[in-house]
């Protein structure tokens, strides 16, 4: 299975309302950043045991660790959770910046150094998640 037959495969398997939403986020994602480089993360380790929420992913950059390794990853993540909806914005440096930024203007989600997480779309603002996604496209793109 390819990565998009993955991605509508995830999608699908959510219930309504929810699967309505991913979807939409999902295309409003790739009309954000179109061409940008799909991924798809079952949220499985390599011995398949789950470790976290499947995550479909927008974008590549070069994550540096601390011991001189490096990763290749996605920039923007888009995730369903047990509440909702998670949109992770990665690579940002400051872990304070989201928040302070977008917090107050984005509606009804609880933003942290790196994920916007909210119950259902029109909680939210689009216009302003926008924003965010094209600022930490944007900062991972210069780093």
């Amino acid at each position: 299975m390819n990565v998009q037959e993955q991605i509508k495969t995830y999608i699908a398997s959510q219930p309504e309302p929810k699967r309505g939403e991913m979807q939409e986020l999902h295309e409003f994602i790739l009309r954000v950043l179109p061409g940008y480089k799909l991924w798809f993360l079952d949220g499985k380790d390599s011995e398949n045991k789950t470790v976290s929420n499947p995550n479909i992913g927008y974008g590549s950059y070069t994550i540096k660790y601390a011991d001189g390794k490096t990763r290749d990853f996605y920039q923007i993540g888009l995730s369903a959770n047990t509440t909702g909806i998670s949109v992770y914005i990665l690579g940002i440096k400051d872990k304070t910046y989201l928040a302070q930024t977008f917090g107050k203007t984005l509606g009804k989600a609880s933003v942290t150094g790196y994920c916007i997480k909210f119950k259902t779309v029109k909680d939210i603002n689009l216009g302003i998640l926008e924003t965010a996604i094209r600022y930490g496209v944007a900062a991972t793109s210069e780093s």
